[in-house]
């Protein structure tokens, strides 16, 4: 994970990052940032994740040169880049350039790995941010799926062939509260996107058909009254993830309300995963509540909810006319005042804030992280060192390659590769994208 200045293509020195650098996650500015990041791990040996998105062809580019660095081929390496800029305008608002421009960035990124690093999956379609935003479960299944089913359109109208990319599509889903209705999600999730994708594209490949996924517990969920409740929740929300049939899981600290989570407040929640992977059994039979008639119930309501939203959103063309006609934004924001309506109304009970609570000097009292705030003044010095000695000239020429390629709406993947190596920051080259393309401003959907 990066910090918000990465995540936002600022370098550490703007000073919009001031105070921000390093808090919620790694800051990465420029090759020489990814090569400490990466320093002593065997690329080729490991798989890495990366959750970037505006930013994140920049950022992916920086992790190969790192590789090409130590001799490592391109068709060794192995990972994911997020990379899913549809949930930016929808939820996450984390956004660059406008919509369009924004989905030729992930096109793009789709033919170079498909070409240069075919071990990497090159968008991981995210529904966690979308119901960490406040949507229903099947809002975020069903706007995940809707989303995922563009970037094919969008992929195959680019004359790439769905068999060669499709199979690196990966998914990222929340898992709430609703112990049942969660379960039900991931089955349903599964069956839709196999129908979707053989309906729409026949594709030749199995692979192109299989839905993965990543599951995360519920960051909304926990809360700061009360944080051991928030253990109690996290085992919850895992062994629906897990009954559900996630290929993986990451599990949240009791304490992430407050801050980055301590390294203790980490390994409880680790140990909680391997306690439902070693102890509870759950993981030993595939879709082991398969037949439960309420649970088959839940499953097909859940497709039922999904072909709504198809329905509608491809009468208005497809999820990125929906997007820029603030159509989820609308649903989201709706869900969101109605679910919090309830717990203030008490029709929804949330464990120590609107029952069983404690008056604040009754409160647990929990160590938080606090962050160094030389960390800040370390990235910010490396930075400005790297401007200081990098190459002039060859930064100048790997710039004004860049600035053709998006001008013509080339590839651009084989030019910001070119921009690491030539120690180009995040920053400037979000300034070309942002020079090219246009800026993305909230319309105001609200």
């Amino acid at each position: 994970a990066f910090d918000m200045p990465t995540l936002m293509g600022r370098d550490a020195d703007d000073p919009l990052s001031r105070g921000e650098v390093g808090r919620e996650g790694v800051a990465v500015s420029s090759l020489a940032d990814m090569r400490i990041l990466f320093d002593k791990i065997p690329l080729d040996l490991v798989t890495t994740s990366m959750t970037i998105n505006g930013p994140a062809s920049i950022v992916w580019a920086m992790y190969l040169a790192a590789a090409e660095e130590r001799g490592i081929p391109f068709t060794k390496l192995g990972g994911t880049i997020q990379n899913d800029c549809l949930k930016e305008y929808i939820a996450q608002r984390e956004w660059i350039v406008p919509v369009k421009p924004a989905m030729e960035l992930v096109v793009d990124s789709f033919r170079y790995g498909a070409r240069e690093v075919p071990r990497w999956n090159t968008v991981s379609i995210s529904g966690y941010h979308i119901r960490e935003a406040g949507s229903t479960a099947v809002q975020e299944l069903a706007f995940t799926l809707l989303d995922g089913l563009e970037y094919v359109k969008w992929g195959v109208e680019a004359g790439l062939d769905v068999n060669d990319f499709a199979p690196h599509l990966s998914f990222f889903f929340d898992v709430h509260n609703d112990f049942f209705e969660e379960i039900a999600k991931f089955r349903a999730a599964r069956r839709i996107w196999a129908r979707e994708m053989e309906r729409r594209y026949h594709p030749t490949n199995d692979k192109a058909l299989l839905m993965r996924t990543h599951a995360q517990t519920a960051g909304v969920s926990l809360t700061a009254q009360q944080p051991y409740n928030n253990v109690v929740r996290v085992a919850l929300q895992a062994l629906a993830a897990v009954l559900g049939g996630t290929n993986s899981l990451h599990t949240n600290s009791l304490d992430e309300t407050y801050a980055l989570p301590t390294e203790e407040a980490v390994t409880l929640a680790l140990r909680t995963q391997q306690v439902i992977a070693h102890e509870s059994g759950v993981s030993e039979t595939i879709d082991p509540l398969a037949g439960s008639y309420y649970l088959e119930h839940l499953t097909n309501e859940m497709e039922r909810g999904f072909e709504r939203y198809r329905d509608e959103i491809e009468g208005m063309g497809g999820m990125v006319a929906a997007v820029e006609r603030g159509y989820p934004q609308r649903e989201i924001v709706e869900a969101s005042f109605h679910f919090q309506q309830q717990v203030e109304e008490k029709e929804k009970i949330v464990v120590g804030i609107n029952k069983y609570v404690e008056s604040a000097a009754d409160g647990s009292k929990i160590p938080v992280l606090a962050i160094d705030p030389e960390v800040e003044r370390n990235q910010v010095a490396r930075t400005l060192d790297t401007r200081a000695k990098r190459d002039a000239g060859r930064w100048r020429e790997a710039m004004d390659r860049l600035r053709e390629a998006a001008k013509a709406h080339g590839e651009l993947m084989p030019a910001f590769v070119d921009c690491a190596r030539a120690m180009a920051t995040v920053g400037e080259q979000v300034e070309v994208l942002k020079e090219t393309y246009g800026e993305y401003h909230d319309p105001g959907y609200f």
